[in-house]
């Protein structure tokens, strides 16, 4: 988890301000789903299910919301899946 927040937090850098942030776990996950269109079908569902363990605040949310496509699969996935 402490891991995950720091990643978080060097990747506020990249974040676009064009996107608008609900601050939400479902926002959160429609963001990675939106940055990951081949994606299998359970992903959302994972996503979601996961969010909750993973940002405590509405503001890591936001942030998360705003991160480039690539670096918001990167998060969720690891690093070989955002290479794809």
């Amino acid at each position: 988890m402490k891991r995950a927040l720091l990643l978080l937090a060097g990747c506020l850098g990249n974040s676009s301000p064009t996107r608008n942030a609900t601050g939400t776990c479902e926002g959160a996950c429609d963001h990675y789903i939106e940055c990951k269109p081949s994606h299998p079908e359970g992903d959302r569902t994972r996503c979601i299910q996961e969010c909750p363990s993973v940002f405590s605040d509405h503001r890591s949310l936001e942030g998360y919301e705003g991160l480039k496509c690539s670096d918001a699969v990167e998060f969720v996935d690891g690093p070989k899946s955002a290479a794809r």
